[in-house]
């Protein structure tokens, strides 16, 4: 095993590791990190040197990765990717991967399921599926970002649209780009100037109202002419605007209680087709998840933060009725095994798994093979700009064109509206 510092698509250090097996087989993992991170998350370990890149080096997780943690495994089976991820764990010791860091431990789990793979030359989609794959997933586009602007504040964090009534993921992404491209010109007949570019690569929030965001986007997919073929999602990513002193949330400028926001976000979903809303509410906020759930009954309510890929977590979501599904990233758990532990609990107990990048991409996410080897409905994308985003669109096309029989997955009985 070798390990080094790497950039991802936010040109942040990242970890890369590289195994290579005695048959001459190679797996590549690096672990993407996100920018709404969620307190429940695996550790990601950084130098913290401010002399180099701002603090956020990652050499002490390449030094564990070569030093500790790949002279533990090797004479291991690569098949065996338990024993691979339960050593590590063991090795940590700590609850949250803290010591060797998660981005760490995450990276050589990848590299070991990589290798496994390759060793028996398929694509890693069809090693998870077991066999030649039927769907690909419906893709989630996040086309427009909130966050903090000079001049105003959008309390949700994205705001994505849906080409769901197809059954070619061919047409499925070219629809997207249509609206993506066209929203461009809605913004600034809107704004009187060209849309800013955010940070995750849509287009920046040019209202603190969601309502006026998600008017302005049925505007553009009635312009393009997908009027009944396109829907739209959220994630609000409510922590991040959570006052816990109050217990308030921000939105629209003032402070709303958990109900207010639950009511608001209801109003929403009666008013536009939702396919869901993730992170409606704080991380700890169960109770009003539990609320959520009874009140939003023209949407699927996901949790992230809630649930952080956990299996525990997601089985105290299952028990109280907090939500219908969760957002799969294998990063914030840590290790393949935890990832698909949690995915196998979620499925079998009727929950929605839906597989998500991070912000701080990597071109060849493995997520992108959890997507289409789980054979899951939808998967979350960002917007079709930049180079690792576009690769996860190529990705699914490519997937789908090698599978004979392959088509998109039809999302239709899922939906509430």
């Amino acid at each position: 095993m070798r390990a080094q510092q790497i950039i991802d698509c936010k040109c942040r250090p990242a970890v890369e590791v590289e195994i290579r097996t005695e048959s001459g087989a190679v797996g590549l993992g690096a672990a993407p990190t996100g920018t709404s991170v969620g307190m429940h998350e695996s550790f990601v370990l950084r130098d913290g040197d401010p002399s180099t890149y701002q603090g956020l080096s990652v050499h002490k997780a390449v030094e564990h990765a070569v030093n500790i943690i790949g002279p533990a495994l090797v004479g291991t089976n690569v098949f065996d990717q338990r024993a691979i991820d339960e050593k590590m764990i063991a090795l940590d010791g700590t609850p949250d991967k803290r010591r060797l860091g998660g981005n760490t431990i995450y990276s050589v789990s990848i590299a070991a399921f990589r290798a496994a793979a390759d060793s028996l030359s398929i694509p890693l989609y069809k090693h998870i599926a077991g066999r030649d794959i039927f769907t690909v997933p419906v893709p989630c586009f996040n086309v427009i970002n909130g966050g903090r602007y000079e001049g105003l504040t959008q309390a949700f964090n994205e705001f994505l649209i849906v080409p769901y009534l197809t059954n070619s993921i061919d047409t499925s992404i070219e629809m997207a780009v249509d609206v993506f491209q066209k929203l461009a010109d809605v913004l600034a007949a809107y704004l009187g100037h060209k849309p800013q570019v955010a940070s995750s690569y849509g287009y920046a929030a040019p209202s603190d109202d969601p309502e006026v965001i998600l008017a302005l986007m049925q505007k553009t997919v009635d312009e393009c002419g997908y009027t009944s073929q396109i829907a739209f999602a959220l994630d609000c990513a409510s922590s991040e605007m959570y006052d816990k002193e109050s217990g308030t949330y921000l939105l629209k400028g003032k402070r709303v209680s958990s109900d207010e926001l639950i009511d608001y976000a209801k109003f929403l979903t009666e008013k536009f087709n939702m396919v869901f809303i993730e992170d409606l509410l704080d991380e700890n906020d169960w109770p009003g998840y539990i609320k959520a759930v009874k009140r939003l009954t023209r949407t699927i309510v996901l949790g992230d933060d809630l649930t952080v890929t956990n299996r525990e977590l997601l089985r105290k979501a299952y028990e109280t009725h907090a939500v219908d599904g969760f957002i799969l990233k294998p990063n914030q758990v840590g290790t393949i095994t935890e990832a698909m532990d949690a995915y196998r609990f979620a499925t079998a107990h009727g929950m929605i798994a839906v597989p998500s990048g991070r912000s701080g991409g990597v071109v060849d996410d493995v997520v992108m093979d959890f997507s289409v080897g789980l054979e899951v409905p939808f998967q979350k994308n960002g917007a079709p700009r930049s180079g690792e985003r576009i690769e996860k669109l190529n990705f699914l096309m490519r997937a789908n064109a090698r599978s004979p029989g392959c088509r998109l997955y039809d999302i239709a009985p899922l939906l509430r509206f």
